[in-house]
């Protein structure tokens, strides 16, 4: 038996998780972090990173031969590194927003249509690799004078285990230097930045097998949307997957880089075969029901929550919950804005407040469906949310459309697993193991529930406190 393990470095865990190669889940290990935050400046020390995966590693290994691995991270964390591979600060993590004033002056320099019809990236923002090199080499020139290599997170664990400084394509579409049309490094905004394609890594497609680590094959992977897609058995046209989590995301397979829209606030990436996808997502969607429970309901469960909400009616006695407990990104981008429970009145109970939060994120999903114009029936779901079957039927309602869960959990490092089967040649393809391995959990469709004046009542407000 080969066994392939994935990993997912999330933004404040790592979660690694072996199969064998028939797709059964064998062992997993987390290793939890806390980010320094000091205002905008979001950082961890990039051998922190380092020191996590080889504990997760080890510990795997002390009961299990690993065959081959591969790693998905967020897009945008960044380390640079002098010649020598030595990290010449933090690791300035992708919620830094340091860069904003050299974000305003890439905007200025390039605009929003040029910047989106070479990268897919609608807007210019601090996050972006981009805007924070600027920051680096106009406020730390000590560092900027030594930097040779510039890494994103999953470049880094790959040079750590192989030497080789190599990057995937999925992984730098929202660095604002790769040009996700031509599939090379997109020179204009290079020379603007002062670097040149030798500080860069070489480029290489997902699921390519680059070097070894003790005997284990390391292989490259995904941004962790892909490899979440991967996971859930997303891998042709027309499927769609949202997680709801901590934050909520939504996401497309498409087969061309969709028109220019000012208006438009969707990012697009490239997927792992070389076409694109729509990643869409909220800040806030399953960390409002984590708030409440820790601040509202001491000493009950979310099972007991689940129950609680089971016996309020549909649309909540007029009670709406607006869910930007940490601002608005899409399809309205509003950092300002703020959460409300509204309509509240004496009749309204903590049931009603739980009901109206899981109303609240099933209306998200719905207007990123409108928005993105999306023709389909079936929504495969994961992400915490996907364990409360009352919170899956209410999307199947408000949605109209079929909620399938999966009885994989741990569908991103699923999805890494795969591309390093595929890499090593234990799997034919990617989309012939993904059918393989994302069995189904369960399914949920519309009752006959009509949910369109609750939904209506949630857009009007959302209006009111957010801008249209």
């Amino acid at each position: 038996m080969r066994y392939l393990l994935g990993v997912d470095v999330g933004t404040s865990a790592l979660k690694a998780v072996l199969f064998d190669e028939n797709g059964a889940t064998v062992c997993s290990v987390t290793k939890e972090y806390t980010l320094h935050v000091s205002g905008d400046v979001v950082e961890y020390p990039a051998e922190g990173y380092w020191r996590l995966f080889k504990e997760a590693l080890d510990e795997i290994r002390a009961d299990y031969p690993v065959y081959a691995l591969s790693i998905d991270t967020q897009c945008e964390t960044m380390i640079v590194t002098d010649a020598s591979g030595k990290p010449l600060c933090n690791a300035i993590v992708w919620l830094d927003n340091r860069a904003a004033a050299q974000a305003e002056e890439l905007r200025a320099r390039f605009g929003e249509k040029a910047v989106y019809e070479h990268t897919g990236q609608p807007e210019i923002t601090a996050t972006w690799p981009a805007s924070k090199l600027l920051w680096l080499r106009q406020n730390r020139g000590e560092v900027w004078q030594k930097l040779d290599k510039v890494f994103l997170l999953e470049d880094y664990l790959l040079y750590r285990l192989t030497g080789r400084f190599v990057t995937e394509r999925t992984l730098q579409s929202s660095s604002l230097y790769y040009d996700i049309r031509t599939g090379q490094w997109w020179d204009e905004m290079l020379d603007y930045l002062q670097l040149s394609p030798d500080h860069l890594p070489e480029l290489l497609d997902s699921g390519v097998a680059v070097g070894t680590y003790e005997g284990i094959t390391v292989v490259t992977g995904a941004m962790d949307q892909v490899a979440g897609a991967i996971g859930s058995g997303i891998v042709r046209q027309g499927g769609i997957s949202e997680m709801t989590g901590t934050t909520m995301t939504v996401f497309v397979p498409v087969p061309e880089i969709p028109p220019y829209r000012a208006e438009s606030k969707i990012p697009c990436h490239v997927n792992y075969d070389g076409r694109y996808c729509l990643p869409m997502w909220s800040p806030t969607a399953g960390i409002a029901l984590k708030w409440f429970k820790a601040q509202l309901c001491e000493g009950l469960d979310y099972d007991a929550l689940n129950k609680l909400a089971a016996a309020v009616p549909p649309g909540c006695d007029d009670l709406t919950f607006l869910p930007y407990l940490s601002g608005s990104v899409m399809p309205r981008y509003n950092p300002a804005a703020r959460g409300a429970f509204l309509g509240l009145t004496m009749a309204h109970t903590r049931g009603h407040m739980v009901r109206g939060i899981f109303e609240s994120v099933a209306f998200m999903l719905r207007e990123h469906l409108e928005y993105l114009g999306a023709e389909i029936t079936e929504i495969r779901s994961t992400g915490g949310g996907a364990n409360s079957p009352l919170w899956c039927q209410i999307k199947a309602d408000v949605c109209g459309k079929t909620i399938v869960t999966l009885k994989n959990k741990e569908t991103a490092c699923l999805g890494s697993a795969i591309l390093a089967g595929v890499g090593t040649g234990i799997f034919s393809s990617i989309e012939a193991a993904s059918d393989r391995f994302t069995a189904v959990d369960r399914v949920y469709t519309p009752s006959g529930t009509d949910y369109t004046p609750f939904y209506q009542r949630f857009i009007a407000m959302e209006d009111q406190l957010t801008g249209k």
